[in-house]
């Protein structure tokens, strides 16, 4: 099979990419692969809305505002060029789909509505209700079938062929057959979202939030970017940790402890309910540890969201999502009773090292979205922001993919990849199990979420990273496929996809270890401060063929704003 353009991932990132590239051709094949159906993409999960300057509420909002809360928001982490990029697009994205077709919740007089959301100096977030993520799938899916986008659903993506200069195309399985495929590509875009899956049972983020993108490219020698960065939401359901979005927040609810206090008055005077995530995360940690959280009889421990003072008219107009979630997972309804809720692991900031034109280190190869790196998050995300950089890099990410694929010929060779990737799972397939996958995800989450969690310090980082190297050894040896057949084999994707999250859950573990300070997301009780002189920085991994990472310091943009003092 050849594709000219091959768009890996079928979320916001992926579709836009593939959008973009099929109306800038003259004629190339542009295809997208995807493990599941694209309207099932963790995209459709996004909540709250999306950011940009429209200044339709707040007319003295503008995107040099967006730009400066967006490197605040960062913990100066961020590089400060490719946040003014994203920020300045942010209005003109916005309104191209609203073009396309996306429906946006008005305000009278017609104009796009806009809310606030946590970090930010103006009400900017533009929304659908509480379905943002949900209706820009939907419409970007629609439109790349208008414009004749190639779609390969089903197919589990496996590894990048590359010549050590320039990609040759991808390893895939047909999930439908059990085939292991060649794909050869002249351009290929990683859109292959986050990993956030690593903390299993602490997570928002849905079944397929593996890292396979991330993955690949940390196997094909590309550098991963500022991995210790994963951001804790917080606001996650008590049992199942499934996201209540930030406009819950932002719509006026209330966070309390078990005295009834709205505590963030402590943590955030000014903003309240609505400081930077990483903040109210730890907010909502330290009135728990502190024994002001409440505890179920099966010792969960949490705090509550209160709605009821916003009224059944205003939840079901602007949070009906939120309702439904709260109904369904928790057994209670927001207009009557505050919704239990507790930090959840969200978002990585960190991923796959790119510039501004979504290029890594191979020619021919890009990344957008949450899998990529160009860092306009920094140390930490701003709510309303990620879909945000979704849709301005996939759509930067296929400009380039295919003005770059319309240059060349397809490289030769690759097909090497099909054979070392064949005997691999034929290994799998061939193990004798010793240990369940599900017990082994299970262990992963809680050493994740134990060690790597919303506090850190170097002991409990250490006795992780031991138990978590340890797992990768009994996994490496002890797991196998037990599921035999071809056709669907889904005990093998999980297999290979766990193997995936290993990888990166070892990164962040070795990243995270080496940074000796305190900012945005990443919080550490032995390091509270936030160290400029010595860790202003991107770390920056590479893996070796014996398994070991080299380490560099990448250098953060700060040619705007000095960093200064985080104060909310």
């Amino acid at each position: 099979m050849k594709v000219d353009v091959l768009i890996i991932g079928a979320g916001g990132a992926g579709l836009y990419a593939a959008l973009s590239a099929a109306k800038e051709t003259k004629g190339l094949n542009v295809a997208v692969m995807s493990k599941i159906y694209p309207t099932r993409s963790h995209t459709g999960a996004a909540q709250g809305g999306i950011n940009a300057a429209l200044a339709n509420v707040d007319p003295s909002d503008n995107e040099s505002a967006h730009t400066f809360d967006t490197i605040k928001g960062s913990d100066y982490l961020a590089d400060q060029k490719a946040v003014k990029y994203m920020c300045y697009e942010a209005p003109r994205i916005v309104r191209e789909m609203e073009h396309m077709g996306v429906p946006f919740s008005r305000i009278n007089n017609g104009k796009i509505a806009q809310r606030p959301f946590g970090g930010a100096s103006k009400d900017r977030t533009c929304y659908s209700a509480d379905k943002m993520g949900h209706v820009m799938l939907h419409t970007l899916y629609e439109q790349c079938l208008k414009n004749e986008v190639n779609f390969l659903n089903e197919w589990f993506f496996l590894n990048i062929a590359h010549d050590g200069e320039r990609v040759q195309g991808v390893s895939a399985i047909n999930i439908a057959t059990g085939e292991t495929q060649f794909i050869k590509a002249k351009s290929v875009i990683l859109a292959t979202g986050g990993h956030s899956r690593m903390y299993w049972g602490y997570t928002s983020n849905a079944l397929g939030c593996t890292g396979d993108g991330t993955a690949a490219a940390l196997r094909a020698g590309v550098p991963l970017k500022d991995m210790e960065f994963l951001q804790f939401h917080p606001t996650g359901l008590r049992k199942s940790a499934i996201l209540v979005t930030e406009a819950a927040r932002g719509e006026g609810g209330h966070l309390k402890n078990n005295l009834g206090e709205r505590f963030m008055s402590k943590y955030a005077p000014s903003k309240m309910e609505l400081g930077p995530r990483d903040l109210v995360s730890r907010s909502i940690m330290q009135e728990i540890r502190e024994g002001r959280g409440f505890k179920d009889e099966e010792g969960r421990e949490f705090v509550h969201l209160d709605l009821t003072h916003l009224g059944a008219k205003k939840i079901k107009e602007r949070l009906p999502q939120i309702r439904e979630l709260a109904i369904d997972f928790e057994g209670i309804d927001p207009i009557e009773t505050p919704i239990p809720i507790k930090p959840t692991a969200h978002y990585a900031m960190g991923g796959i090292d790119t510039n501004l034109k979504c290029e890594t280190n191979i020619e021919g190869l890009y990344a957008a979205g949450e899998s990529q790196c160009v860092s306009v998050h920094g140390s930490n995300r701003l709510g309303g922001n990620s879909l945000l950089d979704i849709v301005v890099f996939g759509h930067v990410a296929g400009l380039e993919a295919v003005r770059y694929a319309e240059g060349v010929d397809f490289a030769k060779g690759g097909e090497e990849i099909l054979q070392k990737d064949k005997k691999m799972i034929e290994e799998l397939m061939n193990r004798e199990s010793k240990e369940t996958l599900g017990d082994l995800r299970d262990e992963l989450g809680e050493i994740m979420f134990r060690h790597f969690g919303v506090f850190k310090n170097e002991k409990e980082m250490k006795e992780g990273y031991a138990k978590l190297k340890n797992l990768i050894e009994r996994a490496n040896k002890n797991l196998g496929v037990e599921d035999k057949s071809k056709v669907f084999n889904l005990d093998l994707q999980s297999t290979l996809e766990f193997f995936n999250l290993l990888e990166l859950a070892d990164v962040l573990a070795y990243t995270s270890l080496e940074r000796k300070e305190s900012r945005g997301s990443f919080y550490r009780d032995d390091y509270e401060t936030r160290d400029d002189e010595n860790f202003l920085y991107h770390s920056m991994v590479t893996k070796n063929s014996d398994g070991s990472f080299n380490y560099e310091k990448g250098k953060v943009d700060i040619s705007m704003y000095e960093p200064a003092e985080r104060v909310y």
